[in-house]
């Protein structure tokens, strides 16, 4: 296959890459700004699929957030490009504070004491406890297994997936809700004027350039009518 890799990268590698990419985070949130400046759309449209990005981020739909923040910019009338850049948002150094709002959010408009043992917070947690990364890694066990035992003899098992919807993924849905939308609306309000004056000065560019090549011609012309 013409684009398959050469180098195939074992697994702890693609892990690694992802908590750390290569060039670090810098260069990381580098080349997405580098991107959001030159999508060919208006100020609006590309800070309202940055907007449903960001909201995406504050969801507990971890594998499905691109597919998500696409049809939120479908139906915002959104760039869809900016809003799979927008995703970023949520990444390995955000989302500690990201679970931790939303989660924090949750369990109070539920009313329920917020659960500090599910990051590892508190006096009394013990090693073995099944903290939020656990609560996602039996969720995703199960299902996949559950899918696997209905073609085989084995049998399914919905203890993971259940302690995870009423722990982690109803509060986090419910309270992401709040933060999701004032993040989202803070990066709208943000980004407008931003790209605005950005596309203003890159027009001026283009145009000095172009101006430029004009100008160059004429003087060929002028020197080869002298002669």
């Amino acid at each position: 296959m013409v684009f398959k890799r050469r180098d195939r990268r074992p697994i702890w590698k693609i892990v690694l890459d992802f908590l750390y990419p290569r060039g670090g985070w810098g260069r990381a949130f580098g080349y997405v700004k580098h991107r959001l400046r030159r999508l060919p759309d208006t100020p609006e449209k590309i800070s309202r699929g940055i907007a449903a990005g960001v909201f995406t981020s504050f969801t507990p739909f971890y594998g499905l957030h691109f597919l998500i923040a696409v049809l939120l910019a479908r139906l915002m009338r959104g760039n869809m490009l900016a809003a799979l850049l927008g995703t970023f948002f949520g990444n390995p150094l955000t989302y500690v504070p990201i679970g931790i709002a939303a989660l924090g959010s949750g369990y109070w408009i539920m009313g329920r004491p917020f659960n500090a043992a599910l990051f590892g917070l508190g006096r009394n947690v013990s090693e073995d406890y099944c903290t939020i990364g656990c609560q996602f890694q039996n969720a995703f066990y199960d299902i996949g297994h559950n899918i696997w035992a209905t073609f085989t003899p084995d049998r399914a098992d919905w203890t993971g997936l259940i302690a995870f919807y009423h722990e982690v993924f109803v509060p986090y849905l419910i309270g992401g809700l709040a933060p999701g939308i004032i993040s989202a609306a803070i990066c709208y309000y943000l980004f407008v004027p931003i790209i605005a004056v950005y596309q203003k000065r890159r027009r001026k560019l283009l145009q000095a350039k172009l101006d430029q090549l004009k100008v160059e011609p004429d003087k060929m012309n002028g020197v080869g009518k002298g002669k």
